[in-house]
């Protein structure tokens, strides 16, 4: 008895372990940095509106929802951001978190986007300007998990594709940033 006891516990102990091999997926982080020819507070005018991301290439347009919603309130502050294509209307939808100006700092989650628009599932993000030598460094921080969340994902909505994906956003806004203020090598 105690032997067929023990070979019935060593089997569910085997099969569970194979089960907590098999993982969803992981969290992915993105955090990049640029140094701009400009103070602070120039910077910040352009980019800590949360109700305006015209400074974005990618952006087409931006509205609150409801219309005429406030643009600085956390948790009741939402956007639309009508994104350039050449055919349809592709939008991200998101909530302020957390807003400091004084701090030149918000924060903004992903309440609803297509993973074919951007392949990420659970992403929230900070985007913030500091002073460096009296130069405007801004720093945009993202975490999110792939579009797909089961395992074995499609290769565009794998862990990859959503990093290359967060990436090229991060870096086409810093790019508009750095044509329009200079950048500090």
């Amino acid at each position: 008895m105690l032997k067929a006891m023990f070979g019935l516990t060593l089997a569910a102990g085997m099969a569970l372990a194979s089960t907590a091999s098999a993982h969803g997926p992981s969290r992915q982080k993105t955090q990049m940095t640029i140094t701009l020819d400009a103070s602070p507070t120039e910077v910040w005018e352009v980019i800590g509106h949360f109700d305006d991301m015209s400074w974005h290439p990618a952006v087409a347009s931006t509205e609150m929802t409801p219309e005429g919603a406030p643009a600085d309130v956390p948790d009741e502050s939402t956007r639309v951001l009508h994104l350039k294509a050449d055919s349809g209307d592709p939008t991200i939808t998101e909530q302020l978190m957390k807003i400091d100006p004084d701090k030149m700092m918000y924060k903004y989650m992903i309440t609803d986007v297509a993973v074919e628009v951007l392949p990420v599932t659970n992403y929230s993000a900070t985007l913030q300007v500091s002073d460096k030598d009296g130069k405007a460094e801004v720093l945009w921080k993202g975490g999110y998990y792939r579009g797909f969340p089961n395992n074995d994902p499609p290769e565009e909505l794998n862990d990859d594709a959503a990093v290359a994906a967060v990436t090229a956003i991060y870096q086409a806004g810093f790019d508009a940033l750095a044509e329009r203020f200079g950048k500090v090598e």
